[in-house]
């Protein structure tokens, strides 16, 4: 009894934690604005149907989710424009929002050059020179079979065949 009773109280916490450390929604320093709930109705009408169809692989319900996953695609997708149109409205020259927006738009990756063991290199002879080290550790020639037998079993297995 005293067992049974410490399980359920550890359950319990478990629980309990688990529930305390879930969030129960998108953190709000995310800066993405929130699918609005017709939307979010949409989706969840569009998951119905899909789930049953997982199960019964029914072509006239998978033909209804495909047309529910359509409109769901097209809402989102006016949705996104709307949004995108919203902030570019919102961009002005005098207060820097244009060019904090230019810069981060246009902004390119710098392509990070090939590194060897000894750190980066930068001149053409050092990556081609890393290349070749890394190609050379990669493909290395089997000196020393491991398996003896099994050399063996395809020894006698291509001499059948080659007799036939």
């Amino acid at each position: 009894m005293a067992i049974e009773t410490c399980v359920e109280s550890f359950s319990g916490a478990v629980l309990q934690a688990l529930v305390a450390s879930t969030p129960t929604c998108r953190p709000r320093d995310d800066p993405r604005p929130p699918i609005p709930s017709g939307i979010q109705d949409e989706i969840r009408l569009k998951n119905r149907p899909r789930r049953l169809w997982q199960v019964t692989r029914d072509p006239a319900l998978k033909a209804k989710v495909n047309l529910l996953q359509r409109s769901v695609t097209r809402r989102l997708n006016e949705w996104r424009d709307d949004q995108w149109s919203a902030t570019l409205e919102s961009l002005h020259p005098e207060d820097q929002s244009l060019w904090k927006m230019t810069k981060r738009v246009m902004r390119v990756p710098t392509p990070s050059p090939p590194r060897s063991p000894r750190g980066e290199s930068l001149s053409d002879s050092e990556s081609a020179e890393a290349l070749a080290d890394n190609q050379e550790t990669r493909f290395q020639a089997v000196t020393d079979p491991s398996a003896p037998a099994v050399i063996e079993m395809v020894d006698l297995g291509l001499r059948s065949n080659s007799h036939n």
